[in-house]
């Protein structure tokens, strides 16, 4: 699968978010989504293949975390997409207090 490919999917780009600075357990990136944890598994897996997460296991546990370096020219495609997915959450909670206070 190519790179780009790999980060178009949403939950794929969330993943990368959740493991960006820090390093969680499957169990925990599983548990913020609403879909079933072999879906998660399989999108865990797809971002492996590519470098862009590393595991690591303890136990029966598997731990991952954002390869950032591997991303190469993505990480400011994916930091893009961050920061623009923030500014329209602030637009949309600024226009709702608008709403409010003008009620």
């Amino acid at each position: 699968m190519e790179p780009l490919q790999v980060i178009a999917a949403p939950r794929r780009l969330r993943i990368l978010e959740l493991v960006w600075d820090r390093e969680l357990a499957a169990g925990d990136i599983a548990a913020e989504f609403d879909v079933t944890w072999s879906a998660i598994s399989q999108h865990l897996r797809v971002l492996k293949a590519a470098g862009f997460v590393v595991e690591r296991r303890a136990g029966t546990s598997r731990f991952y975390r954002a390869d950032q370096g591997a991303l190469g020219s993505l990480r400011s495609v994916v930091e893009e997409h961050w920061r623009s997915s923030l500014n329209r959450i602030k637009d949309l909670a600024e226009a709702e207090q608008r709403d409010k206070d003008g009620a």
